[in-house]
């Protein structure tokens, strides 16, 4: 098979009737197969699939295990050339496969891609998740072309090139399986959150780029597997970040970034707490007491990480503080910063 789009679905029965028929209608070319991989719904989502979709291929997983454990269980059951992952929250568009295949058949240097993500409720607005790219400030913290932190840009079509990224999102990720299976997968560990920034960072430091392909657009609702209001969310936000930034990053690099790091999530903190969030602020001083203690089982994954470098620094990564650049120079666009990441590669393929 040259394309398995593999939706991992948890108790999504009402998202699946909304938007897997988008996904037929735009995804019927030869050699690309539909799977729905169940992590364990206790809704009705096996017997809608059943009845309504007998034809699509049906994972079944025994338990919820997040969005890394599910996919790493699921696509061990899948042989393809390329992994297309899909949220089950996502509406496709028509022609949506093709610049994604297309650019991945012509360099065999990308080792995974993105479309364009704008926002269902807002179409023409770029969503959260991943935007039209994603890219890191040197303390870790994510951002996109379209998206810095909460502020969200209007489409204009000020980012329709294809640009190599830092990182591609999850929401739909295309990634050549022999590599996902290279890079040993998502870290289950993640559950979910930012397991897609870590094995993109692996995957950079060993000289694979990742590109956005703006010329193929979904819509995504975003959210649907833990709520911004869900402290569960920041706590594994917070949490796997400071893993990510252990495990890819040498003790010359992380030991300047600890002290402005825990100034920065105790600031976050504080404002949780005076905003009336205190199960949020407990969570971030929990993220951090646990990843304390998960840092020695990472030890020799963060080892071998390092011995299978073959660039010194990847590029797309910011080399100012994003928080400060935002709150205290104002800087929320993409393109106010895009001057400051270095080393930046702008690929036009």
């Amino acid at each position: 098979m040259k394309v398995s789009i593999v939706i991992l679905n948890y108790n999504g029965q009402k998202l699946l009737a909304q938007f897997l028929p988008s996904v037929l209608m735009f995804s019927s070319q030869p050699n690309i197969e539909i799977v729905v991989a169940d992590n364990g719904s206790t809704d009705d989502s096996l017997s809608f699939l059943k009845t309504h979709y007998p034809s699509i291929r049906l994972i079944k997983l025994d338990k919820n295990y997040g969005f890394a454990g599910g996919y790493n269980l699921a696509l061990r059951q899948v042989e393809t050339d390329y992994f297309l992952l899909l949220n089950s929250d996502v509406q496709v568009t028509e022609n949506w496969l093709s610049p994604l295949i297309d650019l991945m058949d012509k360099y065999p240097e990308i080792a995974a891609c993105q479309p364009k993500i704008l926002s269902l409720a807002q179409p023409t607005q770029f969503e959260h998740a991943g935007a039209c790219g994603g890219f890191i400030d040197k303390y870790g913290y994510p951002f996109c072309r379209g998206r810095v932190f909460t502020t969200l840009e209007q489409d204009n079509g000020q980012y329709d090139t294809v640009t190599d990224i830092f990182w591609a999102s999850g929401a739909c990720l295309l990634i050549r399986s022999s590599l996902f299976f290279e890079m040993g997968g998502f870290d289950d560990t993640f559950f979910a959150h930012m397991e897609e920034i870590d094995l993109c960072w692996r995957l950079k430091n060993r000289g694979y780029r990742i590109v956005c392909v703006p010329q193929s657009t979904i819509y995504h609702v975003g959210g649907g597997s833990l709520d911004v209001k869900n402290v569960r969310k920041t706590y594994l936000n917070f949490r796997n970040n400071w893993l990510m930034l252990y495990k890819n990053m040498t003790d010359k690099e992380l030991r300047p970034i600890y002290f402005f790091r825990f100034f920065f999530d105790y600031v976050a903190a504080l404002q949780m707490m005076v905003t009336f969030q205190r199960g949020h602020a407990y969570h971030v001083w929990k993220a951090r007491h646990d990843f304390k203690k998960m840092r020695p089982q990472y030890a020799a994954q963060r080892i071998e990480n390092q011995e299978k470098k073959t660039i010194a620094a990847p590029s797309g990564i910011l080399n100012k503080s994003l928080v400060l650049a935002y709150h205290l120079f104002r800087k929320k666009r993409f393109d106010q910063l895009i001057d400051f990441i270095r080393p930046y590669t702008n690929s036009k393929a």
